[in-house]
C-alpha cells in the first residue's frame, strides 16, 4: 500500500466545493509537514497549500487559492485536508498530496513522500 491516499476528487460545476483528503499510513503524520500541489498535462506542478506539523497551526496558501482553499489536518486519523470552495475551471488539475520532515522542502516542492494524485474537474 502506498504511504500517501488522497481521496475525494471528482467533477463539479464552478462555484462548487469538494474536500480532498490525504490519509499516511505506516507512520505518525504529527511529524511530518504536508503539501498539496496540483498539475495539469504540459504544466509544471504548483503548491496549492501547506500546512506545518503538530499544534503549530501554520500554513501557507497560494495566491491563486487564498480564501477559497482551507487546509487543515487530523493527526488522531492521520489525515490532511483540502477544503476546496468556490472553485473555479483553472482549478482543474490532478491534485497530489505530499509530506516531508522539513518545512522547507514542503515549500520547494521537494517533499519526500508523495501520493498518487486524486483528479479534480471543475465544468463552467
Amino acid at each position: 500500500q502506498a504511504p500517501l491516499v488522497e481521496s475525494g476528487g471528482g467533477s463539479v460545476q464552478a462555484g462548487g466545493s469538494l474536500r480532498l483528503s490525504c490519509l499516511l499510513s505506516g507512520a505518525s503524520f504529527d511529524e511530518y509537514a504536508v503539501g498539496w500541489f496540483r498539475q495539469t498535462p504540459g504544466k509544471k506542478r504548483d503548491g496549492v497549500a501547506a500546512i506545518a506539523w503538530g499544534s503549530t497551526g501554520r500554513t501557507q496558501y497560494s495566491d491563486s487559492v487564498k480564501g477559497r482553499f482551507t487546509v487543515s489536518r487530523d493527526d488522531a486519523k492521520n489525515t490532511v485536508y483540502l477544503q476546496m470552495n468556490g472553485l473555479k475551471t483553472e482549478d482543474t488539475a490532478m491534485y497530489s498530496c505530499a509530506a516531508d520532515r522539513t518545512w522547507g522542502s514542503i515549500l520547494r516542492g521537494t517533499p519526500k513522500i508523495w501520493g498518487q494524485g486524486t483528479q479534480v474537474t471543475v465544468s463552467a
